[in-house]
C-alpha cells in the first residue's frame, strides 16, 4: 500500500529529531567560544575541533542527497502486504493459467468424445408432437458451424490463458507484446457461431386466397388462452382460402380485442386484397342484422364445436342469430385424425353466404402446409399475423434500450406447468438448478451477455434462477421488463395510445421481443412459445442455437402424480 504525503513528512521529522540526538550534547565548536579562546596574537587549529566540525556536516550531507523514501524502502515494503509482491501476484496468476489449462484439457477431451462418436443417433425430442423445433432433423452436433464455434472457443480460453500470465507483467496488456492477426476477434475467424437457420421462402407450396365477396366465414376460437387463439386464427385463414370465403375477425365482447395487438390491415395488404374483416365492418355491411346460415363443428366430441351454452348465449347477445350446431363428422379433441385440403372442401363448402365453423385449434389439417415459414398461403410478406407496429416499436425501443444487438431470449414458463407437464411422458418440468446448467449452455454456445426473460415465474424461482445462470465465473443477467417508468421513453407509444397495462398487449410485446432476440430457448409444450417461434420463422430470425429449455434431456427429479 502506497504512503501518503503525511507519513512522508512524518519519516523526515523522526529523521531529523533522530540526527539532531547523534550531534554530540554540548559541542566544542560554539562561537563565542571559539572567538574568546583563539589567541588574539596567532591562529592556531586543533585537531578536536576538526572532529567536532565533521560529523554535523556529514549527517547534513547525506540529509540533504539522499532520498529518505529509498532509505527506509526496506522498513516501508514490510508493511505491505505479501499479495501485493511481484512475486505473489506471479504465483496466483500462474495458479490461475493452471485452471484455465485444466479447463481447455478437459474441452479438448470432450471433442475428441464427441468425434469419435459423431455417428451416434441425436437425443430424442422431449417436446409434444406439436412442436416446431424438430431436434431429430438437425444436424449433427459436429457439423462443420458447430466445430468451428467449438475451435473457436478454445482459442478465446487460450487468449484468455495468455492475458492472465501476462497480468502480472509491467504492461499487463496482451495486445502490446503480440501479434493479434491470428486473433479470433479481428476477424481472422469472423463466423457466427449460432447462424440464421436458411429458410428457402420461394420453394414453399401455397394456395391463393381469392375469396368471392358476398361468402363470408365466421371464426369461432374457444381454445385456451390468446396463443391458443392466434394459432386458431391462422388455421381459419387457411379454411377460408380453401373455401373462398373473407374471414370474419371475432368480436371483441366474444373473443380477446384483436385490434389492440394484431395489424388486421395487415393481412389485406399483403395479400392485395380484402380477406378478412373486423366483426364491426362485418356487422355494418349487414346493417346490423348479423345471421349465421349454418354453424358446423370441426369436432363432435366432447361436445359439438367446442361450444358451450354460455357462449352461445353471448353469440346471440351480440344480435346474431344462428341454426343448430351440426358436427361435420366424429372427431374426438382428444385424438384428431390427420386431415387434408380436399376433406375440408368436401365437408365445409356451403353455398350459404355465411357459415361459422367451431374451434380448430386442434385440428390437424396439412400440419406440415401449415406450419411452414410464411404459412400455406401465397403472400408478399414475411408473415400474415403480425404484431401491431406500436407493439413492434415498443419492443425496438426496448432491445435498445435494455438489450442492444445480442442477446437470448427465454420463455420460462412455471405457473400451472407442473401439473401440466407432469402428465406427460416424458415430464417437461424442469428443477431451477438443472434449467440454470441447460441456460448457461446455451447462452455460452451464443456468447450473448444478457438474457431476456419472459416468464410467470415467482420471483423466488427466478431470483433463484438468477444467481445459477453462470459463465466464465460471472452472474448472465436476467432481464424482465421493469414496471412503467415515466423517466423511462421506451413505453411511451403504449401509454399514449392507451395500450399500458393491457395484459393482451403485453404478452404480444414480450413474444416480439422474443422474438427479435439472437438465440430463443423455448418451454416444451407450450403455445406461446409456439406462436415465437412462427414470428421467428416469418421474420427470419430463427437460429440453429434455438431451442426447448433442456432440450433433449429429462428432469432429474419428478414428483408423483396425485
Amino acid at each position: 500500500m502506497e504512503r501518503d504525503s503525511s507519513d512522508d513528512e512524518e519519516d523526515r521529522l523522526n529523521l531529523i529529531e533522530e540526527n539532531e540526538r547523534k550531534l554530540p550534547p554540548r559541542s566544542g565548536f560554539q562561537i563565542g567560544d571559539f572567538k574568546s579562546r583563539l589567541p588574539t596574537h596567532r591562529f592556531s587549529f586543533n585537531k578536536r575541533y576538526l572532529f567536532a566540525i565533521f560529523p554535523p556536516l556529514f549527517i547534513l550531507l547525506i540529509y540533504f542527497t539522499t532520498d529518505v523514501r529509498n532509505l527506509f524502502s526496506t522498513s516501508i515494503s514490510i508493511v505491505k502486504s505479501d499479495s501485493d509482491s511481484p512475486t505473489d501476484r506471479m504465483r496466483e496468476s500462474e495458479l490461475r493459467a493452471l485452471y484455465l489449462l485444466r479447463q481447455q484439457q478437459l474441452s479438448l477431451f470432450s471433442l475428441w468424445n464427441h468425434t469419435a462418436f459423431s455417428h451416434s443417433p441425436p437425443l430424442p425430442s422431449n417436446s409434444s408432437s406439436n412442436s416446431t423445433l424438430d431436434f431429430s432433423s438437425r444436424q449433427d452436433l459436429f457439423s462443420s458451424p458447430d466445430f468451428k464455434a467449438a475451435l473457436l472457443k478454445q482459442i478465446s480460453l487460450n487468449k484468455e490463458i495468455q492475458q492472465v500470465l501476462l497480468s502480472s507483467h509491467p504492461s499487463g496488456n496482451l495486445s502490446e507484446l503480440v501479434d493479434d492477426n491470428g486473433d479470433p476477434n479481428s476477424g481472422a475467424f469472423n463466423f457466427d457461431t449460432c447462424p440464421k437457420v436458411n429458410l428457402n421462402m420461394s420453394q414453399r407450396p401455397t394456395i391463393e386466397w381469392k375469396p368471392r365477396s358476398d361468402k363470408y366465414l365466421f371464426a369461432i376460437c374457444l381454445s385456451g388462452q390468446m396463443s391458443n387463439h392466434l394459432i386458431c386464427l391462422e388455421k381459419h385463414m387457411f379454411f377460408a382460402a380453401l373455401l373462398n370465403r373473407i374471414l370474419v375477425i371475432p368480436s371483441s365482447k366474444f373473443d380477446y380485442e384483436y385490434n389492440r395487438v394484431l395489424d388486421i390491415e395487415h393481412i389485406n395488404k399483403c395479400l392485395g386484397r380484402k380477406v378478412v374483416v373486423t366483426f364491426e365492418e362485418f356487422a355494418e355491411s349487414k346493417k346490423n342484422r348479423i345471421h349465421i346460415d349454418r354453424v358446423l363443428c370441426y369436432f363432435s366430441l366432447p361436445q359439438p364445436c367446442y361450444v358451450d351454452d354460455d357462449h352461445v348465449r353471448k353469440l346471440k347477445s351480440l344480435g346474431i342469430s344462428m341454426g343448430k350446431l351440426e358436427p361435420a363428422w366424429v372427431e374426438d379433441i382428444k385424438k384428431p385424425k390427420k386431415r387434408t385440403a380436399q376433406d375440408v372442401q368436401a365437408k365445409f363448402s356451403s353455398d350459404d353466404n355465411v357459415i361459422a365453423i367451431g374451434d380448430v385449434f386442434y385440428a390437424d389439417v396439412e400440419e406440415e402446409w401449415v406450419m411452414q415459414p410464411g404459412g400455406p398461403l401465397a403472400h408478399k410478406c414475411h408473415t400474415l399475423i403480425e404484431p401491431s407496429r406500436l407493439i413492434v416499436l415498443t419492443a425496438q425501443r426496448f432491445v435498445q434500450t435494455f438489450l442492444g444487438k445480442s442477446f437470448t431470449a427465454l420463455h420460462f414458463r412455471r405457473h400451472g406447468f407442473l401439473k401440466f407437464c407432469n402428465a406427460k411422458e416424458p415430464s417437461c418440468f424442469f428443477p431451477i438448478p438443472q434449467a440454470a446448467e441447460c441456460i448457461s449452455r446455451v447462452v455460452e454456445r451464443a456468447n450473448t451477455p444478457v438474457i431476456y426473460l419472459s416468464t410467470d415465474a415467482a420471483d423466488s424461482e427466478t431470483g433463484l434462477l438468477q444467481s445459477l445462470v453462470v459463465l466464465n465465473g460471472k452472474l448472465v443477467p436476467l432481464i424482465k421488463r421493469p414496471a412503467r417508468n415515466p423517466a423511462e421513453k421506451w413505453d411511451a407509444l403504449l401509454y399514449r395510445h392507451g395500450l399500458d397495462g393491457d395484459s393482451q398487449v403485453e404478452a404480444m410485446l414480450d413474444k416480439t421481443i422474443c422474438a427479435m432476440a439472437s438465440v430463443f430457448i423455448g418451454a416444451p409444450g407450450s403455445t406461446f412459445t409456439e406462436d415465437i417461434l412462427r414470428l421467428r420463422r416469418g421474420w427470419r430470425s430463427l437460429s440453429r442455437c434455438d431451442e426447448y429449455l433442456c432440450q433433449g434431456e429429462r428432469p432429474n427429479f419428478i414428483a408423483d402424480n396425485e
